[in-house]
């Protein structure tokens, strides 16, 4: 006689998938390292402690909860050490330590366990940890090291710089075309801008190769885009990040400051520079590695263009219009909130489902 084979049956969604929670997490978090060990090396010995305070936090606070709600300790799993990782490299490398510990403490304890642990948090809590370090310490959190220099440089990012420099020489933070055309100080978009008025600033010349490999101010893990990349194919070919989301968060970045930005310089519709607005800021970051979050993304593959298209969008607008030069937290946690509406409407059709014929 045959065993008996117990069925499991839970709620839906059923997605087959060979992937435990346990190795997703690990692997994403080694393939991150390579990324965040190079902040380290750009930024000196203490980003080094703001990335060994925010996973020893994160993972002290997960003991804690689960101890708190007589759950297993299942620490093992990687999610809290993820978190912390990711918590660090969403940092400024000069940010009391103070900050990434109360930050990681905040993302663990109200984001994640509050609304249930692990699969049940409703935003990515590094994410959410990092628009709550942003609000709370602004300053702390918009001031910038220099990279690759041995005494602590206070400078600012390629991205906040453009911004600044249109606001302070044109004061209405855009070129028109008059000005251009006065005999006044112009420039064809942000990497002329920073080469005319911010050098000063900026310590540096600002270059696409300088922008991709990472030669720039920045928080910890963002700014090697070549090492976020490559980690970036390998978990795409893994199958544990799927394209549709960073494809269209990225792709609507590009498209919309190709279209838009360009009049910031007075040089009109489809003159942006797209690649400088991929280039700098937590774009690819955010895009591949916080805005991928299985649990907090939507379900289906059309829900998933619809907030990488959103994310995009709120990216754009805050660069270009909003106060602050970055907004790739702020528009992934607005999309996070927005999944539950986008997988209610945007439902998965049932295996063996037939359209009825109309009449």
């Amino acid at each position: 006689m045959e065993k008996d084979i117990k069925l499991v049956v839970s709620s839906s969604p059923h997605i087959l998938n060979y992937e435990s929670t346990k190795s997703i997490m690990w692997t994403v978090s080694i393939f991150l390292l390579p990324a965040t060990i190079f902040g380290v090396y750009a930024f000196g010995i203490y980003a080094a402690f703001i990335v060994l305070a925010s996973i020893l936090t994160s993972i002290t606070t997960e003991v804690i909860i689960l101890t708190i709600r007589k759950k297993a300790i299942c620490i093992d799993d990687g999610s809290a050490f993820l978190t912390g990782l990711l918590v660090a490299m969403n940092m400024p490398p000069s940010v009391p330590l103070y900050i990434p510990i109360i930050s990681s403490i905040f993302a663990i304890a109200i984001v994640k366990h509050a609304f249930g642990g692990l699969g049940q948090n409703w935003a990515n809590p590094a994410v959410a940890a990092r628009v709550f370090a942003l609000f709370a310490w602004t300053k702390e959190m918009t001031t910038w090291s220099t990279p690759f220099i041995t005494d602590s440089v206070t400078t600012a990012t390629p991205l906040g710089a453009s911004k600044v420099a249109l606001v302070e020489n044109f004061g209405i933070g855009h070129i028109t075309s008059a000005t251009a055309s006065s005999g006044g100080v112009s420039a064809s978009g942000p990497l002329e801008i920073l080469r005319l008025v911010s050098p000063d600033v900026l310590k540096t010349d600002v270059t696409y190769f300088k922008l991709f490999f990472g030669l720039k101010a920045g928080c910890i893990g963002e700014i090697s885009i070549f090492l976020l990349l490559i980690a970036a194919i390998y978990l795409i070919y893994r199958k544990i990040i799927t394209l549709e989301v960073p494809f269209f968060f990225l792709g609507t970045i590009a498209l919309s400051a190709w279209i838009f930005d360009g009049l910031k310089y007075g040089q009109g519709f489809y003159a942006g520079d797209p690649l400088f607005h991929l280039l700098t800021g937590g774009a690819v970051l955010g895009a591949f590695f916080c805005a991928t979050d299985m649990v907090t993304t939507p379900l289906t593959v059309a829900g998933r263009i619809i907030f990488g298209i959103g994310a995009g969008l709120i990216t754009i607008l805050v660069r270009m219009f909003g106060g602050l030069p970055e907004g790739v937290s702020l528009a992934i946690l607005f999309m996070n909130m927005l999944t539950p509406a986008i997988d209610r409407f945007i439902k998965i059709t049932p295996l063996g489902y037939i359209k009825p014929k109309k009449g």
